[in-house]
């Protein structure tokens, strides 16, 4: 059975920090490339990050510098921690394989708001 299960959202101030956690069933998780994405109200999910199952990391321009990925193989755990957050970094946060199977499996996500 797929499952994803996203925390560690929250409500931050501009320049502030958030680390999210996703745990992740084994079936999807397994040698799989992982990512972040998030959808802001109103538009579109995009994706934010990659961490291969070596560790290999790939990010958007959007966040590069500010957000880390990682994973923990052993726990089947992917992380994102997020450092001088922006408004615009405002929404809901998923994680997922990269690339994601069209129609497939999303958990429910975590919210994020960056506001003053």
């Amino acid at each position: 059975q797929v499952q994803l299960v996203e925390s560690g959202g929250g409500l931050v101030q501009p320049g502030g920090s958030l680390r999210l956690s996703c745990a992740a069933s084994g079936s999807i998780f397994r040698i799989n490339a992982m990512g972040w994405y998030r959808q802001a109200p109103g538009k579109q999910r995009e994706w934010v990050a990659t961490v291969g199952f070596g560790g290999i990391t790939n990010y958007a321009d959007s966040v590069k510098g500010r957000f880390t990925i990682s994973r923990d193989n052993a726990k089947n755990t992917v992380y994102l921690q997020m450092s001088s957050l922006k408004p615009e970094d405002t929404g809901v946060y998923y994680c997922n394989k990269v690339p994601p199977e069209r129609g497939g499996y999303w958990g429910q996500g975590t919210q994020v708001t960056v506001s003053s």
